[in-house]
């Protein structure tokens, strides 16, 4: 096989770094390409890791395995001293089978099953979200005397990925659930909120940050004293424009921390897309061309079933195609299965292809194969540390 050939346009740095794009493209020349794999660059891991929290006092930064749970991934990220954020048993014992300790896991997922809380307690972790009186009562029964923090609703306005209305309580309803914690021998600690995935208004930290000192006040009041603000995730990552870097985001954070809460609370960030998402580039390829009712339709042996479930939800990717064709079009692009519901993108502007040319799907490494299944018999991205 000769060296393949990519055209490398200035758009294609500007989502992803040119090292992460040259170690994927050497990758691919030098290994049987056998398509769909997820490429992710253990030097862009590592330099996320140091930069998230770093301009936040007192942060603890804790990786969301949801974002994408592979072991390897998760033992490169307990090697760089981080902890992890998880929602289920799944999760909780793929980081045992790596050994990471339970002081270094928490759980923010609002609605757990019993049989996670309680497998979560027994192996050690002891630090769990809820935001319903349900919920209280759950844990008291199924992880007595563990540590708590309650789930505040806030607007998501702005974010790609919103996550309000399914999680979160009111202001007066977090008080009294603050205080049913305390009731039932549990030890509330703190106030968690997300501002939704991938968010780009920053002014949604602001609200949040807001809403959170009322009801700390309120808490305080009450004769709860609270010592941790957990600020979730969202912190967004390039796709097909430049985004508010963590620096800036942070600084706007941390400005508005020092003004409102204590000198000494203690900061949890729980980064997920933040760390992998530009980490990762998905390599697909080409299986098929069609012109539909004046469309254009390129098919691609990865869809929104086995890997690009986002796109369903509006996120959109930059893709760098393999070849050197000079003839360009607007293409909808489409996954493999026999299901219609099966479209990536639409009024992409591509050159055009040959069959079995490879596709790089930018951005790739958060929220793909984590929501990925073997619908219709197509296989699930494998990933491969680089």
């Amino acid at each position: 096989m000769g060296i393949r050939t990519f055209k490398l346009e200035k758009v294609h740095a500007q989502m992803v770094a040119k090292s992460t794009l040259f170690k994927a493209l050497k990758h691919i020349d030098k290994e049987h390409v056998e398509t769909p794999f997820l490429l992710i660059d253990k030097e862009k891991v590592k330099e996320k890791v140091a930069m998230i929290g770093h301009n936040i006092r007192n942060a603890k930064v804790l990786y969301s395995v949801k974002a994408n749970p592979d072991p390897e991934l998760s033992r490169l990220i307990a090697d760089l001293g981080i902890g992890f954020e998880i929602a289920s048993e799944g999760e909780l014992r793929m980081l045992a089978a790596i050994g990471v300790e339970a002081n270094r896991i928490i759980s923010s997922n609002p609605i757990k099953s019993p049989r996670f809380l309680g497998e979560a307690r027994a192996y050690g972790v002891e630090l769990f979200a809820f935001d319903s009186s349900d919920e209280v009562e759950k844990i008291a029964e199924w992880a007595p005397k563990s540590n708590v923090y309650v789930r505040l609703s806030v607007p998501n306005e702005g974010s790609e990925w919103p996550l309000t209305r399914k999680f979160g309580a009111e202001l007066d309803d977090a008080v009294e659930l603050l205080s049913q914690a305390r009731d039932r021998d549990l030890n509330p600690m703190g106030i968690t909120f997300h501002v939704g995935s991938q968010c780009t208004n920053p002014y949604n930290w602001n609200i949040a940050l807001d809403k959170a000192k009322i009801l700390w006040d309120r808490a305080e009041r009450n004769g709860i004293d609270l010592h941790m603000l957990n600020i979730g995730g969202g912190y967004p990552v390039n796709y097909t424009k430049s985004v508010l870097s963590i620096e800036s985001i942070e600084k706007n954070i941390d400005g508005l921390i020092r003004e409102k809460f204590p000198e000494d609370v203690e900061i949890h960030i729980e980064p997920g897309r933040a760390v992998v998402g530009d980490a990762g580039i998905l390599v697909t390829r080409i299986i098929g061309k069609a012109k539909r009712h004046d469309e254009d339709w390129l098919y691609l042996d990865v869809g929104v079933f086995n890997g690009l479930m986002e796109s369903l939800g509006g996120i959109r990717y930059t893709y760098l195609i393999e070849g050197q064709s000079q003839s360009f079009k607007e293409w909808t692009i489409a996954g493999p299965s026999c299901d219609s519901f099966d479209v990536i993108d639409r009024n992409v502007r591509l050159r055009e292809p040959d069959i079995n040319s490879l596709l790089l799907v930018l951005s790739g490494g958060a929220y793909t194969v984590s929501y990925a299944s073997e619908f219709n018999g197509f296989s699930i991205p494998h990933s491969i540390l680089i």
